[in-house]
């Protein structure tokens, strides 16, 4: 079975078809390559090294890359639904609150615990250009801080510290479930040296301070997180988290399933004039679909790695148009992008969204019913939150399944690796000297 596109994508991840798109019967298992097959063979002694400079001999992906890069040096807007950003939107506590000790702590021991040189490698300036670099293929683009795999286990166990010290307790471990099922499909294709658990880059930005504004990334296949702290808020976005598969053995239990359970919820519960509004397109590969709609690689999604600029349109059914309990199914599916922040934190910023909750829409691509892959989007002057199912790449199946999901996170308008709580911040500070 030859792909159309490149080694790995098909024309038909983006072909229109007026057709319904099918979920498949059987579970992921039945489209597992062959191990002898060139798709995964052809790689097996490589490390990740090898395998990108491999890949980018491919002209979709040189073409990907050239593109990625126009957007990376663009200056940061943020998204914005009109092309115009909105200001005062993100607020900082109104009296100075000091920055998670916990994490400051766990930073500030891994600092200590490098060589000069790779205290060098791991830490930017806070406003470097290098936040907006991150990227979520297991092929490598930029080259920011430290790879994972390449630390000894004892600097290892200290950035996996920092990361429990700065998320809740759930979003560490939906973060270590997510690093874990691209190391279950590096077992799979028997490429561990281009997808394991560790196949991460980290880096730290500003000083690990109480007061000063300061923060760290990690990113890699299927995981991105910009984490900022500032004057007591948490901001982590943008956010990519995503699994191929996505559904997986018992020590591998399907990672949105709470959030994928309350959408469908939500959608099945729409009325025949609310799903007419709602449901942008009865099909995520729908014929009206206007082109360029679809990436071979984002496919539906909008807001995945390089897009800190996209001007992205409402569409769908606004909140205020759905009953109480529908706005509360909204809510909670808010919640559970929100939850990496630790319980505090997050409700800090589900306050910005319930601030909002007149100007959010909810989009819907497919069936209503979960007969069918989806698309959601909830979208608000303070969110931008997808949920995507996708073709498959190190699976075969050529359209999009329940079991590669990729999920975005966003704060429009400028929030976007915290820069508008920094703005705020500088602002204060200004007024006090």
């Amino acid at each position: 079975m030859s792909n159309d596109i490149d080694e790995f994508f098909s024309t038909d991840r983006t072909k229109g078809t007026g057709e319904t798109i099918e979920l498949p019967e059987s579970n992921y298992r039945e489209f597992v390559y062959d191990l002898d097959d060139p798709i995964v063979s052809n790689y097996r002694e490589m490390d990740y090294e090898e395998f990108t400079a491999d890949r980018q001999q491919a002209q979709f992906l040189r073409d990907l890359l050239n593109f990625w890069d126009e957007l990376y040096r663009e200056p940061f807007v943020g998204i914005t639904s009109d092309g115009t950003r909105r200001e005062g939107l993100y607020r900082l506590p109104p009296r100075a609150v000091k920055n998670n000790p916990q994490a400051i702590a766990a930073a500030s021991a891994l600092l200590e615990a490098l060589s000069p040189a790779d205290r060098d490698a791991l830490g930017y300036d806070l406003d470097a250009p290098e936040w907006r670099g991150w990227s979520n293929p297991e092929f490598v683009f930029k080259r920011i801080g430290l790879r994972l795999e390449e630390l000894p286990e004892e600097q290892f166990a200290l950035v996996d510290a920092v990361l429990r010290a700065s998320l809740s307790e759930q979003g560490y471990e939906r973060v270590r479930e997510a690093m874990a099922l691209n190391g279950f499909l590096g077992e799979l294709t028997q490429l561990p040296q281009i997808m394991n658990d560790r196949s991460y880059w980290f880096a730290v930005y500003g000083e690990p301070s109480g007061s000063q504004p300061w923060g760290w990334q990690l990113f890699g296949h299927h995981v991105a997180l910009n984490f900022v702290f500032v004057g007591g808020r948490e901001v982590c976005a943008p956010v990519f988290i995503g699994a191929e598969p996505a559904l997986s053995e018992a020590e591998h239990p399907p990672i949105f399933e709470h959030r994928e359970r309350l959408a469908l919820t939500l959608s099945d519960s729409f009325t025949d004039e609310q799903r007419a509004k709602a449901v942008v397109y009865e099909s995520v590969l729908n014929e009206a679909m206007p082109e360029g709609r679809i990436h071979p690689a984002d496919e539906r999604h909008v807001a995945g790695a390089f897009r800190d600029n996209r001007v992205v349109p409402y569409e769908g059914i606004l909140a205020t148009e759905l009953d109480a309990q529908q706005r509360d199914l909204v809510r909670e599916i808010v919640r559970d992008f929100y939850a990496l922040l630790r319980p505090e934190q997050l409700e800090l910023t589900l306050a910005e969204y319930d601030e909002h909750v007149d100007e959010t829409y909810v989009s819907w691509y497919g069936a209503t019913d979960g007969s069918t892959p989806t698309y959601l989007r909830i979208q608000s002057p303070v969110i931008l939150a997808e949920l995507d199912h996708h073709a498959g790449v190190w699976l075969s199946n050529r359209t999009p399944a329940r079991f590669h999901v990729h999920s975005t996170l966003r704060h429009p308008n400028g929030n976007d690796y915290g820069k508008a709580l920094i703005a705020d911040w500088e602002r204060q500070q200004l007024a006090e000297d």
